[in-house]
């Protein structure tokens, strides 16, 4: 039998710990610099530590149509809620379903509650309105006085034809009356692709700050009033954006903003609405084969298709922007799309969509048919406060549990506590920057539940060093020395640790599968605690254990050593003795 090679150790050892410890040093120093560089140096909060509002809707189908209370419905909702808070100007707000029923949205501090609640418990209210004009987002420059003191418009445009600014035969009095005041935009749209029912969407014509529009004064009171709100409104503020069209009844026009391209938006002065969502029968996103682009196509009910056939065959005979119906959802345009002819039960949007966003619209679209109301179940505030009360409690509790965790350490192991508290500070440290980066890369927020599972896993943690300490001194108990003890004790803790640990982290993983909201929290947390306990005991406790296992304080078994042989009721050291060779009989040879 061919000897070992020289320096090889023994089965299951790590002939190299420094490259380990290199390692996990390389991978801390990274994710902290990363911690500071993005900026985020804390965990994002919860709404329980950090304060807000919490509210839970209640999902209710129309007599006849109780099957509309289904996923896919409910993740539509889940959208057009978002989509509502964030016109409030929110940042890190939660939106999410609860159960077949329930949506919670958790709103962070600094939110008008009542406004919040009035913004996530209505129903969505989806309109198709003609466009009247169109114009660049930021509020237009006030007009110059003369020497008379009446204000005239800093630039002059030629008035608009009536028959071309009139929306609709049916519009009332006081929206034909806004049509002849205003003035024809110079703006000029983009072509519509040919055999296209309807043009590209509203990004493809967005208006030059050269191109604004100008009114003319107007006796009506009212129809001055909406022509000035147009003028002055700022479609570039998130306020003034969530402010717009609130109140305003759908046979009114109405003044809107719409977002052309990611941060670019303009602002309508719409029409009457002449077709409402609950019109629409079905609309998706599709992929059209022959033209090799996506498309969303639009499925009407019977007295919608009449509708919607009045409306295109009025709007193809008119010029850009005038032949264009805006389809706007709480107040916001959400895209406008040319008219090239009539259309009545069926039409498409085609224009530059990719897969993402023909299918949000298609969503949009579907969502003003589903018969759903939103019953207000509860509303909760936790002021900040409480919040950082909470907090503390919980950071109370789990360092009364980590203190207690370190004095039993260092009674029973001595000296080796010094390796399970480093192991220890590791992983907190981990914890801590990860949980950091999570918040603005995933929306990972640290609620009072987590900080619970963050305390948990203080305990798991340190099971794992205990075992591997317990094997180690269960080969000194045989006799052996420390370095071997330290080796040959690895694979047999290792193996116990990982079963443990999977057993940990697959309790995890289903209770954050089969749960909701706060819970997931605590889920979440314990998982990747266990995950980091795995990373922390093969890249750090092992290694560090074999370097010091190399020390005269360890190796020679010092009484603080925590590995004292006497004191563990040691066997002799085990020595390898020549067994005596009997003598050969010659004859049995």
């Amino acid at each position: 039998m061919a000897a070992p090679k020289k320096g090889r150790g023994p089965a299951g050892g790590q002939s190299r710990p420094g490259r380990a410890l290199a390692f996990i040093l390389i991978a801390m120093v990274a994710l902290t610099g990363g911690m500071f560089w993005s900026g985020h140096t804390t965990p994002r909060l919860g709404i329980d530590l950090a304060g807000g509002t919490s509210i839970t809707l209640k999902a209710k189908a129309e007599p006849g149509q109780e099957s509309a209370v289904n996923e896919t419905n409910m993740n539509t909702a889940v959208g057009i809620i978002e989509r509502r808070v964030n016109g409030l100007g929110v940042s890190e707000a939660e939106v999410q379903t609860q159960g077949r029923e329930n949506i919670i949205v958790n709103i962070p501090k600094g939110t008008n509650e009542k406004q919040a609640r009035e913004q996530v418990g209505t129903t969505a209210q989806l309109y198709f309105r003609p466009v009247l004009t169109v114009a660049s987002a930021a509020p237009e420059p006030a007009p110059t006085a003369d020497s008379s003191g009446t204000p005239k418009p800093s630039a002059s445009a030629s008035t608009g034809d009536k028959k071309s600014a009139t929306p609709t035969a049916t519009a009332s009095t006081q929206g034909r009356a806004l049509s002849e005041a205003l003035r024809a935009p110079n703006a000029t749209g983009t072509p519509t692709p040919t055999g296209s029912a309807s043009a590209t969407p509203k990004s493809s014509a967005t208006p030059k700050a050269g191109d604004t529009p100008q009114a003319t004064p107007s006796a009506d009171p009212a129809t001055a009033a909406l022509q000035q709100k147009f003028t002055t409104l700022n479609c570039l503020d998130p306020k003034a954006r969530a402010a717009v069209g609130q109140g305003v009844k759908p046979t009114e026009p109405v003044v809107a903003c719409g977002e052309d391209a990611p941060g670019v938006w303009s602002k309508y002065l719409l029409g009457p609405a002449e077709v409402e969502g609950r019109d629409v029968d079905d609309a998706k996103g599709v992929l059209d084969q022959q033209r090799g682009m996506w498309i969303v196509t639009m499925e009407f009910t019977d007295a919608g298709s009449k509708k919607f056939q009045a409306i295109t065959s009025k709007l193809s005979q008119q010029a850009d922007p005038q032949n264009r119906f805006a389809i706007v959802l709480d107040g916001n345009v959400v895209s406008a799309p040319s008219v090239r002819q009539t259309l009545s039960a069926s039409a498409e949007i085609s224009g530059n969509f990719n897969q993402q966003s023909a299918q949000d619209l298609g969503n949009i679209l579907s969502y003003g048919a589903l018969p759903l109301t939103f019953d207000t179940q509860s509303v909760d505030t936790v002021t900040a406060a409480l919040g950082g009360e909470q907090l503390e409690a919980g950071l109370i509790a789990g360092a009364i549990g980590l203190a207690l965790v370190v004095l039993y350490l260092v009674v029973y192991y001595r000296g080796l506590s010094f390796i399970a508290i480093l192991s220890l500070g590791v992983s907190a440290l981990l914890t801590y920057v990860i949980m950091a980066l999570l918040g603005p890369a995933i929306g990972f927020a640290l609620n009072l539940p987590a900080v619970c599972g963050a305390i948990v896993a203080i305990g798991i943690t340190a099971d794992s060093f205990i075992v591997y300490f317990e094997r180690i001194r269960d080969e000194l108990r045989e006799g052996r020395t420390l370095r071997p003890a330290v080796e040959r004790a690895w694979p047999r803790a290792r193996r116990t640790i990982l079963v443990s640990d999977f057993v940990s982290f697959l309790a995890a993983a289903v209770l954050f599968i089969v749960t909701v909201g706060k819970v997931q929290g605590f889920a979440f947390t314990l998982g990747l605690t266990t995950l980091l306990d795995v990373v922390v005991v093969f890249l750090f406790t092992k290694p560090v254990m074999t370097l010091l296992a190399r020390t005269k304080f360890f190796g020679n078994g010092h009484p603080w050593s925590g590995l004292d042989p006497k004191r563990l009721g040691a066997k002799p050291p085990l020595r390898r003795t020549r067994r005596a060779t009997a003598p050969v009989d010659p004859k049995e040879a």
